[in-house]
């Protein structure tokens, strides 16, 4: 038997991936909103993923290359892969589109806000994964703070048809965080790069079906560095803490986002907090403390299963190798774990997709 997983550690890892995701998407945001002056916003979104795509994928040329992979993606993974990139990097974009060409934009915030609370209940009803009442009332109360702070802003009510095209874009989005999360061990960058690149490609099609004209060079070079930082290393940061929370603690963790933006926001023009960002700040800050403080603990099985991902030899990884191994840890490779029974404190991460 190797040592107890320190699943401890794995959580506060996943928290942390999930939080720097937040802070790079959210502070992309102000950015991104000054570059829209004088760029259509399918072209920018074209702009923001492709610069993603193509910044993560010269990283994956240049990186250092893995001494044990021989891991190729299974069908199943594949199609999960396929089906994330497709609703969340090219139909999610294209319905928010279409939803703020019918609505106001201060109305759409607020109606983003159901992304968070979709991807719980896909991933409680649908993919079965594990949410007690502590970790449903962290997720509200994370959503009410984003309601909060995007509420002064609202305009009359109306945009019927256009609030249907934003709800859609929230309900790809949240397939798009449940499917991602089935295939969140394999590499991070390479997800990432591949949605970056596919969703950047079909933006950008779109957007010159549509005749929209491109803005000057340096432009297009901010909005492909914001891409990079703000959609690239974010959807990175934010498969890693899938791997670790699983889809519906990540989702509630990210919807911190919105806050981080404004913050953002704040600095960048030098204004000063109102009351408002005070009181969605509590509401986050009791969110995230609720998630911090669960504890999840009885008898699970775990069946036969063979992934890849990087890894130390604990309890729940007990194999050999196929290589000749040097003893460094955590190493990478495609390994088989055998049915197990036991009880400890866990999250729904890669290994505990058990039924309750």
């Amino acid at each position: 038997m190797g040592r107890p997983s320190d699943i401890g550690t794995d959580m506060r890892r996943g928290v942390l991936y999930a939080l720097l995701a937040a802070v790079l998407f959210g502070a992309s945001t102000p950015f991104a909103k000054v570059l829209l002056t004088d760029t259509p916003p399918v072209l920018l979104a074209g702009l923001l993923y492709g610069g993603s795509g193509i910044g993560l994928g010269v990283w994956l040329v240049l990186r250092p290359r893995r001494r044990h992979t021989g891991v190729a993606w299974r069908r199943n993974e594949a199609l999960c892969l396929a089906g994330a990139i497709a609703a969340g990097g090219i139909l999610g974009p294209v319905m928010l589109m279409a939803g703020l060409e019918r609505m106001a934009a201060a109305n759409a915030s607020l109606l983003l806000n159901m992304e968070g609370v979709l991807t719980a209940l896909l991933a409680w009803l649908v993919f079965r994964e594990n949410l007690d009442r502590r970790v449903l009332a962290g997720m509200l109360a994370i959503v009410t703070g984003g309601v909060v702070l995007a509420w002064p802003e609202r305009t009359a009510l109306g945009g019927g048809e256009g609030a249907v095209w934003v709800a859609g874009a929230c309900a790809c989005w949240a397939m798009d965080n449940n499917l991602t999360r089935k295939v969140s061990a394999g590499d991070p960058v390479v997800i990432a790069a591949l949605k970056g690149l596919i969703a950047g490609a079909v933006d950008l099609g779109i957007a010159a079906g549509f005749g929209a004209h491109w803005p000057a060079g340096p432009r297009i070079l901010a909005a492909a560095w914001v891409g990079l930082v703000g959609y690239g290393v974010s959807l990175a940061l934010f498969v890693l803490a899938l791997r670790h929370l699983g889809a519906a603690r990540t989702g509630a963790y990210f919807a911190t986002a919105p806050f981080i933006g404004a913050a953002a926001s704040l600095l960048l023009f030098r204004q000063m907090p109102g009351m408002i960002f005070w009181i969605a700040a509590l509401l986050m800050g009791a969110g995230v403390w609720l998630h911090l403080t669960e504890r999840h603990a009885h008898l699970h099985t775990h069946g036969h299963m063979r992934h890849a991902h990087s890894h130390a030899h604990d309890e729940h990884h007990q194999h050999g190798h196929d290589f000749e191994w040097d003893g460094h840890e955590p190493h990478y490779h495609e390994h088989t774990h055998q049915p197990l029974a036991h009880s400890h404190a866990h999250y729904p991460d890669i290994h505990h997709r058990h039924e309750h």
